[in-house]
């Protein structure tokens, strides 16, 4: 799998998700959803760069990088995901999804701190 391509097509995401917050959803959703909306796409970008330097380094050393891709993919699309829906909908109970992807970002982590090799 191509993990930079993905990191990138994500971080596109979130760039183009964070924009229309700041300008299409300003004058449509409540401050408070707005709010939300911006958590979203903080923790989106964030694990956009994680992903891309999981790549980077898999590109420069061989390492298997495919659980800890997949947790931060898996945690960018329940975390924001559901922060995203929640802000356009109002639909509060989708926050009982968001701790999920949290957990995704936390084992995401969690693998590269203790299953990384620690070479380059």
């Amino acid at each position: 799998m191509d993990w930079i391509r993905i990191a990138g097509g994500i971080g596109f995401l979130g760039v183009a998700l964070g924009a229309f917050g700041a300008h299409a959803l300003k004058s449509r959703v409540s401050p408070e959803m707005l709010a939300v909306w911006h958590t979203g796409v903080q923790y989106h970008l964030v694990h956009a760069l994680a992903l891309l330097a999981l790549a980077l380094f898999a590109k420069a050393t061989g390492a298997d990088i495919r659980w800890g891709a997949r947790f931060f993919v898996i945690g960018i699309l329940l975390f924001s995901g559901s922060l995203y829906v929640m802000a356009l909908s109002g639909i509060r109970i989708l926050g009982a999804i968001t701790p999920l992807g949290g957990l995704a970002f936390l084992l995401g982590w969690a693998w590269l701190a203790w299953r990384l090799p620690s070479r380059l």
